[in-house]
């Protein structure tokens, strides 16, 4: 062969070329994305310049084959894209960092659609991470032009010649390495060509076969996909999951490029809303799972992939460099994540509602930390109700959502049967709360968080006509605190935290004096549960629960004050502890249960056995005791102390009662 030219490659920094080589990138495997992203660049090139009338002839079917040869240790990247003439090896490959791709996308800029994926013009150094000589074998699409052949063994001093190479394209082969003969076995190189390449347009050969898919399902139109299409796209990101909720399609090209699909998973309880999931891909090659810096913090959740050209990245592609462009795409995608969500609880209410239990985690959590976003959503926050929607009055207030041209407002006022789940449970939004409910209590919400523990005070307040909204989810206790900033008027209460004077029945009986003991009932009945109990910081009161049926009550009620149980919520989170259930609160003692009332009378036996005791008394004492333990056990679980105490006092009490 004929020597070209002998010489140092140009270093544009002082002394990078040894950076380059063993600090550039992460992971040295990256050298196969970056020498495919090469190739599919030079076959778009040649695209670009058909289009533009300057190439004649056919130019084939476009394809990347990667050879290996165990025995020589090389593999090779053949493209039959543009080439590259003797000058545009000595001006793209021999002076570091002067990549081609700017200055060929000016000049054809107005020629086609084609993407092209380098822009630093470092990737093809890469190589000497992993190779000890590396060579390229090129011939330009250009009538006329000579081939060449340039090798280089990892030191600035290249060798240029002439090659005869008749094929257009370029083959970059990489002598390998002794520590890295990894990139020998076809399974590896196979894997990698999944996690970085899948998506490239081109067929990517390896032994003759087609190795990754091509199409990139974010790319196209919505139109085009269908709801299986979306369905296998996820499943193939993430194999052996649940299927997800729902998805949104972005694609967007001004005032920036961005396209992808993110899914709503359903959330399991040990989620980590700190990392996200989603992957970041250049031009369909795929770049990084972390991308925190580009999707809102409340939103990192969310599954799937986005595709930009205009998020910057540092020169390995490898991470985000955060400015301006990177906070306008984190507010379009909150934006297009919340119309998504109007776009549903506006078209399929009953779909809504059964995907509300995950999503709504992700609309909480966003309304906290965004305030476009919660603007955008706060009227299709849903709360579970004890209401039966589809039995209430019809003067449900009319409910219109912003449309996302944000030039018009729906009306999307319910129809019954829209606010129920599979099981029947209706939902309903605060403000039809507030509405449904400002004859009885005017600006007050009345809340649960455990179903389970909560049972007896919700049931209490449902037979009185009060509704309760649940509010059971881990985000709640902090989303009521900024709700209550929201509605400053409004007041939030948990129904164990007080008792509604509906809930009380006036009980003229309670308040006679006993002419026998000069007390009224109340009063000898909390005197009765003071000495049994013998809690001075708890505080017994007595009421009269309203009920037709008083033995459907519960005989006590543990009541903790809404401020002070926040107060003390709050401490446990800043001290990193558990919230301790405190010695101070209040026991309401019903005075109008048949067992408390016969608890007085009881009592007051007349029977003293000779060491000065009353059986019955005691036996009153063991009931109050006992009745206290059944209230408090709404309330927290008993330790192994407590629960022996409980156990062999209930038996006391079955057994003395069956002597009798």
């Amino acid at each position: 062969m004929t020597v070209l030219e002998q010489g140092n490659i140009t270093i544009h920094t002082e002394n990078i070329f040894p950076i380059i080589k063993k600090s550039l990138y992460t992971d040295h495997e990256i050298f196969l994305r970056e020498l495919i992203s090469n190739a599919v660049d030079a076959i778009q090139k040649l695209k670009m310049v058909s289009f533009a009338g300057e190439v004649t002839g056919e130019i084939g079917e476009p394809e990347i084959q990667i050879a290996i040869d165990k025995d020589k240790k090389t593999l090779s990247v053949t493209d039959n894209g543009i080439g590259m003439t003797a000058d545009e090896v000595k001006k793209y490959i021999n002076q570091v960092a002067f990549s081609s791709a700017e200055e060929f996308i000016e000049k054809y800029k107005n020629n086609g659609e084609q993407a092209i994926i380098g822009h630093f013009g470092l990737g093809f150094y890469s190589s000497f991470m992993v190779a000890k000589q590396v060579e390229i074998d090129t011939l330009s699409y250009r009538e006329g032009a000579q081939a060449v052949h340039w090798s280089c063994d990892g030191s600035p001093a290249f060798q240029l010649e002439e090659s005869t190479r008749t094929e257009r394209g370029t083959t970059v082969t990489l002598t390998l390495q002794d520590e890295e003969q990894e990139y020998l076995e076809p399974i590896r190189i196979r894997q990698l060509i999944k996690t970085y390449c899948d998506f490239m347009p081109v067929a990517i050969k390896l032994d003759g076969e087609v190795v990754n898919k091509q199409k990139a399902p974010w790319k196209e139109s919505p139109q085009n996909l269908t709801k299986e299409d979306y369905l296998e796209f996820y499943r193939y990101l993430y194999p052996f999951q649940e299927e997800p909720l729902l998805w949104v399609h972005l694609n967007t090209d001004y005032p920036f490029i961005l396209n992808g699909i993110l899914y709503f998973p359903k959330l399991k309880p040990d989620v980590d809303i700190t990392k996200g999931q989603i992957k970041l891909f250049c031009n369909q090659v795929y770049v990084s799972d972390r991308c925190e810096e580009v999707i809102p913090k409340f939103l990192l959740p969310l599954r799937g992939v986005i595709d930009s050209t205009d998020i910057p990245l540092n020169v390995s592609r490898s991470a985000l460099t955060n400015d301006r462009t990177v906070r306008r795409i984190a507010d379009y995608i909150a934006k297009k994540v919340g119309d998504r969500l109007k776009e549903l609880y506006r078209d399929n209410r009953e779909e809504y509602i059964r995907c509300w239990q995950d999503i709504g985690t992700f609309v909480k959590f966003g309304s906290l930390n965004d305030d476009k976003f919660k603007k955008q959503v706060e009227d299709i926050i849903i709360y579970r109700t004890t209401v039966n929607l589809s039995a209430a009055s019809s003067d449900t207030p009319a409910v219109q959502v912003q449309t996302e041209g944000e030039d018009a407002w729906q009306d999307v006022t319910p129809k019954p049967s829209d606010n129920k789940d599979s099981e029947g449970k209706s939902y309903t939004t605060l403000k039809e709360y507030l509405e449904r409910n400002k004859d009885r209590h005017e600006n007050r919400v009345y809340y649960c968080t455990d179903e389970s523990s909560q049972a007896t005070y919700v049931e209490l307040h449902k037979k009185q006509g009060l509704e309760v909204l649940f509010m059971d989810s881990f985000i709640d206790p902090h989303f009521i605190s900024f709700l209550e900033r929201e509605y400053s008027e409004v007041k939030f209460s948990r129904v164990d935290s007080d008792l509604d004077k509906t809930l009380i029945d006036e009980d003229k009986a309670s308040e006679i004096v006993d002419p026998k003991t000069n007390k009224t009932r109340s009063e000898t009945v909390k005197e009765l549960f003071e000495n049994a109990l013998n809690k001075p910081k708890v505080n017994i009161r007595t009421e009269a629960l309203k009920s037709d049926d008083p033995q459907g009550t519960p005989p006590a009620m543990v009541l903790l004050p809404e401020a002070l149980r926040r107060l003390r919520e709050m401490n446990a989170l800043i001290s990193q502890q558990n919230v301790e259930f405190p010695e101070e609160h209040i026991l309401v003692v019903n005075t109008a249960h048949p067992l408390i009332q016969q608890l007085v009378e009881m009592s007051q036996g007349s029977i003293v056995q000779a060491e000065g005791k009353s059986p019955s008394g005691e036996l009153a004492n063991m009931i109050c005791q006992h009745v206290y333990d059944l209230a408090l056990m709404a309330q927290k679980g008993f330790n192994a102390d407590a629960m022996k105490s409980f156990v062999e006092r209930s038996n006391q009490v079955l057994t003395r009662l069956t002597q009798r």
